[in-house]
């Protein structure tokens, strides 16, 4: 039996199923531009059609903002976004996020397609860009010798830190050769190992004058770099893959002179208002400190030294006469208490009873004689008196008590 669905769980449906499809999530699209639309928001409407389809696409401000052109009815352009479901319409259209004129189509998709090879392969994580030393000794540059970005950079260099060092390496910035000339630059500063930062620089350009920047083996020697690489290649709306692998961007060749080095009189200001503080500290502490050591000084035991040890003194004095008192005590006691006990042994000994006429008599294998009738005519016994013992032949009993 069929499912009864509401036209907006239907719409949610046909939405979820559009957006998990990972080939409308990230594509590009070609056509003709139809229907274009500039709403008072900023967001451009408009379609892309062929010769026998047509899709509605949407650019919101945020995106076209950055575009080099002003898109045009009948323009061919290239589109890159992701399809949706648009559910108040019921309709799917195509969310652009980047559009170029389908006159440069082909370098625009080499330039996505190795923007992502190089993305899967970690190159433009920030966990691996290099920070930028906050005042470099001496500064690579890697540009034209003969144009005005040199020149720029330098002046700029020169008006915010006088005396800086700059080293350039000559390079051809546009064309077939400039790729492998900046890769030498590259290699170059980096085996003198003589520039604390690298600024790779040009002015803007078309796609065709950047392409140079957008090049494979340069985003490896950059990212293989181990002295940090500023990116500073065209206008702020340029963007090209040395951008992304660079340890830092620059919008323009000028913002990278302002980036890489600050400005010296912001520095003496900074270490003056450090000194201040310092001495300030310093300063408080020295009267902090002063302050105890005087209230030390006039202490009792600065004032009278001996006066503490004379005090301990007598206390030992008086603890020794203390202990001698209840040492020769508690002998007294331990010794009244020994005689009570030997008095008390004493008369409980078998010699003192004894020594009254008793005597001790035991048969030969050592057996006390406690009664006469363990005894037998003929037994011989041993009498123990006070003072010695005697031996004794038993040979009749006298008397019985039983």
């Amino acid at each position: 039996m069929s499912k009864v669905l509401t036209v907006t769980e239907l719409t949610v449906y046909i939405k979820q199923l559009v957006d998990s499809d990972m080939l409308l999530s990230d594509i590009i699209v070609t056509g003709e531009i139809s229907n274009f639309k500039a709403h008072t928001s900023g967001h451009i409407y408009f379609s892309l059609k062929d010769r026998d389809s047509v899709i509605k696409c949407v650019m919101f401000r945020t995106y076209n903002s950055r575009l080099k052109f002003r898109p045009e009815e009948g323009m061919r352009v290239i589109a890159a976004g992701y399809v949706s479901v648009y559910p108040q319409g019921g309709t799917y259209q195509l969310y652009v996020e980047d559009m170029q004129p389908d006159g440069t189509g082909a370098l625009y998709l080499a330039f996505e397609q190795l923007k992502k090879k190089l993305e899967s392969m970690g190159l433009f994580d920030v966990s691996r860009k290099k920070p930028i030393p906050a005042l470099p000794r001496a500064i690579g540059v890697i540009t034209s010798p003969t144009g005005a970005v040199i020149r720029d950079i330098t002046n700029i260099l020169n008006r915010r830190y006088p005396n800086n060092r700059v080293i350039l390496y000559p390079s051809a910035v546009q064309g077939t050769d400039a790729p492998a000339q900046l890769i030498r630059g590259i290699k170059r500063f980096n085996e003198l190992k003589n520039v604390d930062v690298i600024i790779l620089a040009r002015g803007g350009g078309s796609l065709e004058d950047l392409w140079a920047f957008n090049d494979e083996g340069l985003a490896m020697a950059i990212a293989g770099s181990e002295i940090p690489v500023i990116s500073a290649v065209g206008h702020e709306t340029d963007f090209s893959i040395s951008d992304f692998v660079a340890d830092l961007r620059a919008p323009t060749p000028s913002a990278a002179a302002e980036l890489v080095i600050p400005e010296k009189r912001v520095i003496i200001d900074r270490l003056e208002n450090y000194k201040k503080r310092l001495a300030g500290s310093l300063a408080r502490k020295l009267t902090k400190e002063r302050e105890r050591m005087d209230k030390m000084a006039k202490s009792r035991c600065f004032r009278r030294p001996l006066d503490f040890i004379n005090q301990k003194r007598q206390a030992i004095d008086s603890l020794d006469r203390n202990l001698a008192l209840h040492g020769r005590a508690l002998t007294e006691r331990f010794r009244s208490q020994f005689r009570v006990a030997a008095g008390r042994l004493n008369a409980l000994s078998p010699l003192t009873v004894l020594s009254r006429g008793y005597s001790v008599v035991r048969k030969e294998d050592g057996t006390i004689v406690r009664s006469v009738s363990g005894l037998e005519p003929g037994d011989r016994l041993i009498v123990k008196v006070a003072d010695g013992e005697f031996a004794a032949l038993h040979e009749k009993t006298i008397s019985s008590m039983g």
